[in-house]
């Protein structure tokens, strides 16, 4: 297998694709696939817990920066300098799929009846104006009798969905209980890539879940795109984006209308942005500090919604963070960290998450549902039985 410090040629990609078992996620290291390219990393020259750390360490030669944001930006990041960078044309793929242990669920964080308790209280919280829209998250719990390997549930996420998506992070970088810990996930939102000049991110917000019969899942997906509560929910995202990346861009153009992006669970509204950064540029890394956490994953006004997530909820960690990577060059890829879980060090402990929009028109029931048909991503490359 061919690595590198920094790019990959084609010959070099082609050679690396063709040993892509070779290639997968190692203690202490980083993978990121998408439906074009995977990126691969192994072992660590740095580690910094400060974005601010890894931005001087860009400026001053060193050849990649990748890992994880948490989700809130006064918490430690996980971010590292890797040993060797391996790049693949297409997502990661490995045949057969790795075995799993028997997965159980042991609880939830917080309870159902409490998720929906914590939805009615912000609702209230919305009608009264002190926010416009948060995002309310729970958790489920898991367990195993053997270790959870992180290796084999990313193929596994990555396996069932149709573009190939999948990440893994070690957060050791994050220090204290975080050494050891892995978040895997198969995320479909874009927070920021960029290339050259050229930057693009794509939303989502709004949601409706997926069904078997096609006629039903058509149906579903029309209601999606035209229910006015989720075009209202998305609109918030859309708009934080154009003026977080405007002052980065000399041209931003924004689709005039959200779209449907389907995963095997879920609809989601997306809208595409694509930007052209003006002569002060700004890294990919600069970008997605820009603007995370954005109103998908937290709210508006930023503040607001983020003092009641903070207020109402325990600790998210690094879901809803943002994973990705970003070079000397200044490009690189950032997802939102949704569709995700954290193992143990040990790997006998799983936490899965989900979450929702919560705006004036929610429905309590309707958003605890929502979070059970996010979380069957997870659950189900587990082999674990939807709650």
């Amino acid at each position: 297998m061919d690595s590198t410090t920094g790019g990959g040629t084609a010959t070099r990609d082609r050679r690396v694709s063709a040993e892509a078992d070779a290639v997968g996620l190692t203690p202490g290291g980083f993978l990121l696939s998408r439906s074009k390219s995977t990126l691969c990393t192994s072992g660590v020259r740095d580690r910094y817990d400060d974005p601010a750390q890894a931005r001087r360490a860009l400026a001053d030669g060193a050849p990649m920066i990748v890992g994880a944001l948490p989700f809130d930006p006064h918490h430690p990041a996980a971010l590292t300098v890797p040993e060797t960078v391996a790049r693949l044309s297409g997502p990661w793929r490995t045949d057969p799929l790795p075995p799993l242990p028997e997965v159980r669920l042991v609880g939830e964080l917080p309870s159902a009846a409490e998720h929906l308790e914590r939805v009615t209280a912000l609702i209230e919280r919305v009608r009264s104006g002190a926010v416009d829209k948060v995002v309310a998250a729970r958790s489920v719990l898991l367990a195993a009798d053997d270790p959870i390997s992180p290796h084999a549930l990313l193929a596994r996420l990555i396996s069932q969905d149709p573009g190939g998506n999948g990440f893994g992070v070690d957060l050791s970088a994050a220090g204290g209980d975080w050494a050891g810990r892995t978040l895997v996930g198969s995320s479909p939102e874009v927070l920021i890539r960029r290339h050259g000049r050229r930057v693009r991110c794509w939303p989502l917000a709004g949601s409706a879940p997926r069904h078997s019969e096609p006629e039903a899942d058509e149906q579903e997906a029309a209601r999606l795109l035209a229910s006015a509560k989720n075009r209202h929910e998305h609109a918030f995202v859309v708009e934080w984006l154009r003026e977080r990346l405007g002052p980065f861009c000399r041209e931003l153009t924004v689709a005039p209308e959200p779209g449907l992006l389907g995963t095997p669970d879920v609809w989601h509204l997306g809208t595409p942005i694509d930007g052209v950064l003006d002569d002060r540029g700004g890294s990919a890394l600069d970008l997605a500090l820009a603007v995370h956490p954005t109103p998908a994953v937290c709210g508006t006004p930023t503040p607001a919604a983020l003092a009641a997530i903070r207020e109402v909820e325990e600790d998210r960690g690094f879901y809803a963070g943002a994973v990705g990577w970003c070079d000397a060059n200044g490009d690189g890829d950032w997802m939102v960290a949704i569709r995700c879980a954290e193992i143990s060090a040990d790997g006998l402990r799983a936490r899965a998450f989900a979450g929702g929009g919560i705006v004036a028109g929610s429905v309590p029931a309707d958003e605890l549902a929502e979070t059970s048909t996010k979380l069957r991503t997870l659950l189900s490359a587990l082999g674990v039985p939807a709650n």
